[in-house]
C-alpha cells in the first residue's frame, strides 16, 4: 500500500492518534518554532538549514488549521509520521528533569509538549 492509499478506517485511526499526541495548539507551536531552542535541535541534512522536526512543526500547524474534511492523503501520511515519531521518542525519555533537554525540544518541534 502506498502512503497515499488510506481507507476511511485508517484515516479515522490516524486522525484520532494524531489528536492524542499533538497536544500543542497552532499558536503555541508557532511561538515555539520561533525560538532558538527549537531551531537548534534535530537532524539536518547536509544541505539543509532547517531540521526535519522543525519542518514537521510547520506542516503540523497547517494540518491543525484545516477542517477534517479538507485533509489530504499527504496530510494523513504526515500525521502518521508524527504519531510514529512521538511514540518512538517518548519511549526514550531521559531520567531526571526534562525541562531544558534536547529530548523535550525535539518533541515540541513535532507538536508534543511532554510536560502537559
Amino acid at each position: 500500500m502506498a502512503d497515499t492509499d488510506f481507507n476511511k478506517g485508517e484515516r479515522e485511526e490516524i486522525y484520532q492518534d494524531f489528536k492524542e499526541v499533538v497536544n500543542m495548539t497552532p499558536s503555541e507551536l508557532e511561538d515555539w518554532l520561533d525560538t532558538e531552542e527549537s531551531k537548534e535541535v534535530g537532524y539536518k541534512d547536509d544541505d539543509d538549514t532547517e531540521s526535519v522536526g522543525h519542518e514537521s512543526g510547520r506542516k503540523i500547524i497547517k494540518i491543525l488549521q484545516k477542517k477534517k474534511a479538507d485533509l489530504t492523503d499527504a496530510d494523513y501520511a504526515h500525521m502518521r509520521k508524527v504519531v510514529d515519531y512521538v511514540h518512538r521518542h517518548t519511549a526514550q525519555r531521559p531520567s531526571g528533569n526534562i525541562a531544558d533537554t534536547p529530548w523535550r525540544y525535539s518533541l515540541k518541534n513535532w507538536g508534543h509538549e511532554p510536560k502537559k
